[in-house]
């Protein structure tokens, strides 16, 4: 389980939240949402283990973790909210490579099926470059199906999919949910996802 107890963050010397306390258990993802500048891409970052809290702590399955701890990293599957992607790179060598970074290990038929998971297959010897908006997404999405990482920390992951890429998204976390895996999404697009997995939490 993850919980945030007492936090607090500031940008420069404007407070973006504080005293935030919450819970999330295994099966459940909770949906942060809240205007543009309330710190949900800083609340993320240090559910992360990337960045420090201005007050309060992080207790990852039971245990107070520390800024930046390993234990926590290790654990969590990071997405941005813009696609970590190297334009020169192939789509199934940027798979790879961000496979690697988590230190997690795929044999290439592996990574080629989970683009073929995404309909990427076609597009996966093309450069990044040459992706348009909605497929360098869909390849984030590749990055999460073959993850066996237990916690989910998404920025916008709905940014430029189309409808059919939001129904790919909601399937892989769904299906990342029923496994016992938690997620944090923050979002201004509603995801609908099986009531008993999901519940929302609004910074202002």
């Amino acid at each position: 389980m993850l919980e945030a107890v007492e936090l607090a963050a500031r940008r420069g010397s404007s407070r973006l939240f504080s005293s935030l306390s919450f819970s999330v258990e295994p099966g459940c993802a909770l949906f942060i949402t809240g205007a543009n500048g309330t710190g949900k891409t800083t609340l993320l970052r240090i559910l992360a283990g990337l960045g420090s809290p201005f007050a309060g702590k992080v207790r990852w399955r039971g245990v107070d973790v520390a800024p930046f701890a390993q234990s926590l990293r290790e654990d969590v599957v990071y997405g941005g909210h813009l696609p970590a992607l190297k334009d020169e790179l192939t789509a199934e060598e940027n798979l790879a490579l961000l496979v690697a970074l988590t230190g997690e290990a795929f044999e290439p038929i592996g990574l080629r099926d989970a683009l073929a998971s995404v309909s990427l297959d076609r597009q996966a010897r093309l450069p990044a470059r040459a992706l348009s908006q909605g497929q360098r997404r869909r390849l984030g999405l590749a990055r999460l199906a073959v993850s066996r990482r237990p916690l989910w920390l998404l920025d916008e992951p709905a940014t430029a999919l189309d409808t059919a890429g939001i129904t790919l998204l909601k399937r892989l976390l769904t299906g990342h949910l029923e496994h016992g895996g938690s997620a944090l999404i923050a979002t201004h697009q509603a995801l609908e996802l099986p009531a008993a997995h999901s519940r929302a939490l609004s910074l202002s």
